[in-house]
C-alpha cells in the first residue's frame, strides 16, 4: 500500500491557512500557490540519489555532490495543475514538464480525458503528479492510468488538499504511488467538493467561475 505524507512545515501552514481564505484574491492565490509547490517539492524530492563529483573552488579542489540517476518530470493535471509547476521549475530547472488534461463530469463525477502530452523518455523519469485538489480521486486515477500506458513507472502525486475518499482511490487503484499532501481535509460534500477545502482551485488561480 502507497504511503500518505502530510507537510506540517509552518511555512505551509501559514500559506494554506491564506489561500483558503475566501477573501484571499486571485493573485496573491496564484503566489502562494506557487510558493508552497515549492516547499513541497524540496521535501518530495528529498530522496532522490545522488553522486560525488570533484570542483574547483578559489580555493582548491573540493569533493561535492549532484543528482544522479533518472531525472523528474513534472505533470500537472489541467488547468489548476499548472499553478504548481513554476515552483518545482525554479528548483529543479532541468525536469522536463508533460500535461495531461482531464475533467470531471459534474453529473456523473467520473473523468474525462481531454488531452495527454508527455516527454519521449517518461519511461526513464522521476515522474511527480501536481493537481492542488485530490477529490474522489477520479482525475489522479486516471492521470496515472494514462502515464502508466505511455511506459512511466516511478510516479508520484502530489497535492495541496486531500480528501480522505481521493486518498483510498487512488491507494486501492496504484498501491505505487505515494501521496505527498499539505492537508488532509475531513470528507466530500454533495457536490464533490473538499470539506472544508478551498473552493474550485482553477476557477481561484484564474480568476474564473
Amino acid at each position: 500500500m502507497s504511503e500518505v505524507f502530510v507537510f506540517d512545515h509552518p511555512l505551509i501552514q501559514h500559506k494554506m491557512s491564506i489561500i483558503r481564505d475566501k477573501e484571499t484574491g486571485c493573485k496573491e492565490f496564484r503566489e502562494l500557490v506557487d510558493e508552497i509547490s515549492m516547499l513541497m517539492a524540496y521535501e518530495v524530492t528529498k530522496d532522490m540519489v545522488t553522486e560525488p563529483v570533484e570542483v574547483e573552488t578559489p580555493i582548491c579542489k573540493a569533493k561535492a555532490y549532484r543528482l544522479a540517476g533518472r531525472k523528474l518530470a513534472i505533470v500537472p493535471i489541467l488547468r489548476a495543475g499548472l499553478g504548481m509547476v513554476d515552483g518545482i521549475l525554479r528548483l529543479i530547472p532541468n525536469a522536463k514538464v508533460g500535461h495531461i488534461g482531464v475533467y470531471r463530469d459534474p453529473e456523473t463525477l467520473k473523468p474525462v480525458e481531454y488531452y495527454c502530452k508527455l516527454p519521449l523518455d517518461i519511461g526513464e523519469r522521476d515522474i511527480i503528479i501536481v493537481d492542488p485538489m485530490l477529490a474522489t480521486g477520479g482525475s489522479a486515477v486516471a492521470a496515472i492510468n494514462f502515464i502508466k500506458a505511455r511506459g512511466g513507472k516511478n510516479i508520484q502525486l502530489m497535492n495541496l488538499i486531500a480528501a480522505p475518499e481521493g486518498i483510498k482511490a487512488v491507494q486501492k487503484a496504484h498501491p505505487d504511488v505515494n501521496i505527498y499532501v499539505a492537508a488532509q481535509d475531513s470528507h466530500l460534500n454533495e457536490l464533490g467538493y473538499i470539506v472544508p477545502g478551498l473552493g474550485d482551485a482553477g476557477d481561484r488561480l484564474y480568476g474564473t467561475k
